[in-house]
């Protein structure tokens, strides 16, 4: 007993056991780095700045000016008209994903002040259902948008989604062209539109309302595009180029405006 006690040191601790959630391994440069610090630096590395998904909510929170944000449409959730089963019930996975990350859905969308002038902005989140655009989605980020035209207010969006979610079928897929039309109508109203793109943007999300901004700006090394490289790559029977469907990549091929970081 002496011994044991003597192993775990004076406070009866074993210096082997360390507390879950002190540290963070980065996918990227593969270090053990201290979570707090990532936290400090907007969930970014502080080894090698590998951007870490960012919650809808602090977003917001780094964009929008204190004490300006109005929330709109924040209790619309999606319904399940398909009964849609898969490994579980569609209903169950939207309840998990609500506890999960105490959003309603994948979006949150309003208005406030950025750097003193009003925009509209919408915010998906990863966290919820992988940002998956199901009707909420599409319908709240139409709803943004029309309101951005009608008070003559910029629209912002910042994407992060792997694509329409199938467990809405068809009525996910619609959201491709409300949004898109929705889209078209601000800009025939002479009204701009930033569309920002993040780790990772695909899919339906990539083939609609990401992809049609003014000026499209993209956080570092993002995954981008429609289908992912593996299914490319197994489709054409070809290798692809390096940092292919990278931000860097669509940046030197002109697809999009800007490479920003997001202390920037």
């Amino acid at each position: 007993m002496v011994l044991e006690r003597l192993r775990k040191g004076p406070a009866g601790r074993d210096p082997k056991k360390i507390p879950d959630g002190l540290w963070v391994k980065c996918p990227d440069c593969e270090k053990t780095v201290f979570k707090r610090l990532v936290e400090e630096r907007d969930e970014t590395c502080p080894e090698c700045n590998h951007h870490f998904v960012l919650p809808a909510a602090k977003r917001i929170e780094l964009l929008i000016d204190a004490g300006t944000w109005v929330e709109i449409d924040a209790n619309m959730t999606s319904a399940d008209p398909l009964g849609f089963v898969d490994s579980k019930p569609y209903g169950e996975r939207l309840k998990q994903a609500q506890a999960k990350t105490g959003l309603k859905d994948a979006v949150l969308t309003g208005h406030g002040k950025l750097s003193g002038m009003r925009v509209g902005l919408g915010v998906m989140d990863f966290g919820f259902n992988g940002g998956s655009m199901g009707s909420v989605v599409g319908e709240k980020l139409t709803r943004v948008i029309e309101l951005s035209t009608r008070e003559r207010m910029p629209v912002i969006i910042v994407s992060t989604s792997g694509g329409a979610r199938m467990q809405e079928g068809a009525l996910s897929l619609m959201q491709m062209a409300k949004t898109s039309a929705a889209l078209g109508r601000h800009a025939a109203a002479r009204l701009p539109y930033i569309s920002v793109l993040t780790n990772p943007t695909m899919a339906g999300v990539m083939a609609s309302y990401a992809s049609l901004g003014d000026l499209i700006v993209a956080e570092p090394k993002a995954l981008i595009g429609f289908t992912g490289p593996r299914v490319i790559k197994e489709t054409i029977k070809q290798e692809l180029p390096e940092g292919f469907q990278t931000s860097e990549f669509l940046l030197k091929h002109g697809q999009i405006d800007f490479i920003v970081t997001r202390q920037d």
